[in-house]
């Protein structure tokens, strides 16, 4: 990290990393709780994918480890990554249920897949 450039975009990732991770609530204490957990929770993902490729570099390159900033730089990006598709996954869950929504489709197939949605319930 000799450039202005490199110092600038390693912040920015780490910032971007720490929004992705960002979950809110109604109050500071629920918002930095819930953001602590989540990057707890997906850190060891991170970090086994961060050393995987880690290992893929030092192989191929035939040369030692990668600097420490790149190896940073490389976390937060699978970081991100597992934090987009972990909210996704959190918050799918919290749209309206399925009784509640009305079909923008009238046909006979969405009737048919409706009905059968509220008998099995």
């Amino acid at each position: 990290m000799s450039t202005l450039r490199e110092k600038i975009t390693f912040i920015l990732t780490a910032l971007a990393y720490l929004l992705f991770h960002l979950r809110l609530g109604p109050d500071v204490g629920t918002v930095v709780s819930g953001t602590v957990y989540q990057m707890l929770l997906t850190a060891p993902y991170a970090l086994g994918f961060t050393y995987i490729v880690a290992v893929v570099f030092r192989r191929l390159t035939d040369k030692g480890w990668l600097p420490w900033d790149r190896l940073f730089r490389i976390f937060f990006t699978v970081g991100i990554l597992f934090a987009f598709f972990f909210a996704l996954y959190e918050y799918a869950g919290q749209g309206k249920p399925l009784e509640d929504r009305v079909l923008q489709s009238d046909s006979s197939a969405a009737r048919f897949f409706e009905d059968v949605l509220r008998r099995v319930r």
